[in-house]
């Protein structure tokens, strides 16, 4: 770098010049043994250097981190690259502020994988540098305020390699990440758990662990960026002004959800998303040519993005900081920076080989790594040089806090109007007094009819008075009702619509959709799909469970009752699969206040306790019921059908099925009791580890007993096909 090196290039030159001919990095044992031989030799050059605190001794760490001189390029040519060679090697008897931090990195990563025994040290190990520009260098943020509402957004979609994210976080200064943390790594009950989890740790933005999921989930978050800009920016006075950064390996660019996520991201143009993939070309297999071949440059140009490409991402620091430039500038297409690293980077024996994937380098090769790359520090020591440059760029983030908190009180001065909104809906993620009374209400004279029609009403009763309420349908609004009439199409041009039309994308829409929640800018997401095709986004809605995400999954057609589309299309075993995610709530309203009900849970839900929650709602016209209210919804079952002591049957219904069990009632002697449960995990609320979380108050065990009193037989009805197991409607 011409920073932190100039005072000594000369003499840096002069001591390398002997070795014009041999590789800058590692490439394999005999390079190996000539580059220690290098570096290891006397050198009166840094024996006469004056003492800086990057430490001594030679390094290579990738002989010199970067090239001292400024013409290196994001592509560069032969002649560049001859050049490049004997500059980079010229700096092998020195360590350089870049090389130090990068370093630190890499071996945060390697002593935390070999005390776990357990984990993968070579992702880190490779993308070392990309962490490094991105922390020191690029990204705004302040390690006092991980939730500053304009920092930017990282995502490591290579989740596995999480050891990369704990060390930054650590450099950085997140009190959540302190070295006593990273020596528990992947330990029970820490904070550095083996894939990110973003309700464990400050600073962690999504859990990422499928993959793919991260990448997409930084869609999401690029969305949600760009629409909170389109609504509530004014010339002078950006509030929301920010970048998402990713990483993502190989795995990730394999899995289809890349694919959907990634093509919507450019269709919208999203120019403040910038991807790094980490193309190091290994897997759990081996080398990634065991079936992975297509140019995943050319399919991302396809998408509609910018592609970038840093032919050494090990030690050629300017190219990706020249890539980042590039894609800064490119603003109306998200970009994509191939960066060719090598898993495992400065091991002698088990770099570029799945060796460094998923299992630790072991105490011997991490001794070998440190005589390879030059560290002179024993295991989690890190130089105070290294904390001094992480510290000062997340110093220089919290000023820009600072100069943001006196933009936004000049905001409020000017936009009254719009500052309101702003502090409540996405600062204070508070929904406004009385919004429920938006919602419709039914009387069971009023003419039945399907509950996606109710979900219809419902919905667009919410966007009316929920500014931040946004979503959309996989291809299907006309089918599922989805479409919000008082806003336009979030679309490249229009940003400030809330219709978002994700095409045929199940899975990638689920994705989209969790990271709007996990924003933590008030953001009320909801997507759509028929209750079938959740089979389609599964693993979203798992992770949105896991990662407390604020999803609202609406699927319509939801049962045998579909019509002519067939068994393909008849979600026979979908809703009692659902209902086994923790922390996932699942409602099927029966008739028009029960709808309205559900839609009152989900928002509160996502807003107040960031929770997913699934509604699934009939095709067919369904008749309101007795009873039914917002009220009695918000129990989880109660009495349509009241009988002070029911004799021999008790019918328990969901959905449409609840009024078949009201007329299968009034046909049947004797004393009957008809309760409808829209929501069996809200019922037994108290029964579940996340009750203690849940504002909604949980009923109590006395209304349980005397609405489904224990010696009472009971007979539960829906359309679905019946488990051995039926216990969730056994004795409470």
């Amino acid at each position: 770098m011409p920073t932190k090196r100039s005072q000594r290039a000369t003499a840096a030159v002069v001591a390398g010049a002997a070795a014009t001919m041999l590789a800058p990095s590692f490439v394999g044992p005999s390079a190996s043994s000539k580059l220690n031989a290098v570096t290891s030799a006397p050198a009166p050059v840094a024996a006469s250097a004056p003492a800086s605190g990057v430490g001594a001794g030679a390094s290579i760490l990738g002989a010199g981190a970067a090239a001292l001189a400024a013409t290196a390029a994001v592509r560069p040519n032969k002649r560049c690259a001859k050049k490049d060679k004997v500059v980079r090697l010229a700096t092998a008897t020195e360590v350089d502020v870049d090389t130090e931090c990068i370093n630190a990195i890499r071996f945060l990563a390697v002593d935390a994988v070999n005390k776990a025994n357990s984990g993968h040290p070579g992702a880190p190990m490779g993308q070392a540098p990309i962490g490094y520009l991105l922390f020191a260098e690029e990204m705004q943020y302040n390690p006092e305020d991980p939730k500053w509402v304009n920092r930017d957004r990282f995502v490591l979609s290579s989740g596995h390699g999480c050891m990369l994210q704990y060390s930054l976080l650590h450099l950085a200064g997140y009190d959540s990440v302190s070295i006593d943390d990273i020596k528990q790594f992947r330990q029970w009950g820490s904070k550095t758990p083996g894939h990110p989890e973003n309700f464990e740790t400050d600073g962690i933005e999504v859990t990422t662990g499928p993959l793919g999921m991260g990448i997409s989930n930084a869609v999401g978050l690029a969305a949600a960026e760009a629409h909170l800009a389109a609504v509530y920016n004014k010339p002078g006075m950006e509030l929301i002004d920010h970048y998402t950064y990713t990483i993502a390996g190989d795995g990730c660019m394999q899995e289809g959800i890349s694919h959907e996520a990634c093509a919507y991201a450019g269709h919208l143009g999203l120019g403040k998303l910038i991807a790094f993939y980490d193309d190091n070309g290994i897997t759990i297999d081996g080398h990634t040519d065991l079936s992975f071949t297509e140019d995943v440059g050319k399919r991302f140009e396809g998408y509609g993005w910018q592609v970038l490409e840093v032919p050494e991402g090990n030690t050629d620091v300017d190219a990706i900081r020249k890539a980042i430039k590039e894609a800064k500038a490119c603003t109306d297409k998200p970009t994509l920076i191939k960066v060719k690293t090598t898993i495992g980077f400065g091991s002698p024996n088990k770099a570029d080989s799945h060796d460094a994937h998923g299992t630790p380098l072991g105490a011997d090769e991490a001794e070998a790594t440190r005589k390879q790359l030059g560290w002179n520090y024993g295991e989690f020591e890190v130089p105070d040089q290294v904390y001094d440059t992480f510290r000062k760029h997340a110093k220089a983030g919290s000023e820009k806090q600072a100069a943001w908190n006196k933009m936004w009180k000049e905001y409020q001065e000017k936009e009254p109007e719009l500052a309101a909104q702003f502090q409540r809906a996405v600062m204070d993620r508070k929904l406004p007094d009385n919004w429920t009374d938006a919602l419709p209400k039914v009387t069971p004279e009023d003419k039945g009819k399907a509950t996606r029609l109710h979900s219809q009403d419902c919905l667009n009763a919410i966007a009316n008075v929920l500014p931040e309420f946004m979503g959309g349908s996989a291809d299907l609004a006309p089918s599922n009702m989805t479409l919000m009439k008082c806003t336009g199409d979030f679309l490249k041009d229009s940003y400030s619509e809330r219709n978002m039309r994700f095409g045929i994308r199940e899975f990638g829409m689920g994705a989209v959709s969790n990271a709007l929640s996990l924003d933590k800018t008030g953001i009320i997401p909801y997507c759509a799909t028929f209750t079938i095709f959740t089979d389609y986004m599964r693993g979203a809605i798992r992770i949105a469970a896991l990662s407390q995400a604020g999803s609202i999954f609406v699927t319509t057609h939801d049962s045998i009752a579909v019509g002519e589309d067939g068994p393909t299309h008849q979600p026979i075993e979908t809703l009692p699969s659902l209902r086994l995610i923790p922390d996932l709530t699942v409602m099927r309203p029966a008739d028009g206040n029960e709808t309205a009900g559900a839609y009152k849970y989900a928002v509160e839900r996502s807003k107040n306790e960031s929770r997913p929650t699934m509604m699934a709602f009939s095709r067919q016209a369904v008749d309101n019921l007795p009873n039914s209210s917002i009220e009695n919804t918000m129990k989880g079952a109660y009495e349509v059908i009241e009988c002070e002591k029911p004799e021999l049957i008790l019918t328990i219904g969901t959905g449409s099925e609840v009024g078949l069990c009201v007329d299968a009632a009034k046909k049947l002697d004797g004393q009957v009791r008809v309760v409808s449960m829209p929501s069996c995990e809200v019922f037994r609320a108290s029964w579940l580890w996340w009750a203690v979380v849940d504002s909604h108050v949980a009923q109590p065990d006395s209304y349980k007993s005397k609405l489904l009193p224990a010696d009472v037989p009971k007979m539960s009805v829906e359309a679905e096909a019946e488990p051995e197991d039926r216990s969730i409607f056994g004795n409470w």
